[in-house]
């Protein structure tokens, strides 16, 4: 166990942190599954933007790394292309 206070301090910092990064990141996982899931091309164009918005808050506060934001966005915009 830390013995300095400034490490706990550290501790219950970095563990507020983690809980808030998990919330957002499973958020993220979530949007991306259900358009993903999505058969209609209108509904998916439509909530693309939302994501795609998301995706890069996530990135830009770094939760997710921004590469991974981009890989996502262009796979999910070309998932949607594909939809007749």
């Amino acid at each position: 166990m830390a013995n300095h206070k400034s490490s706990l301090k550290r501790i219950r910092q970095e563990q507020k942190r983690r809980l808030h990064n998990r919330y957002y990141a499973r958020n993220m996982r979530v949007a991306v599954r259900r358009l993903r899931a999505t058969t209609d091309k209108a509904d998916a164009e439509q909530q693309l933007p939302l994501v795609q918005k998301m995706l890069d808050k996530l990135a830009k506060r770094n939760i997710i790394h921004k590469n991974k934001a981009s890989n996502l966005k262009s796979k999910l915009a070309r998932h949607i292309q594909k939809l007749a």
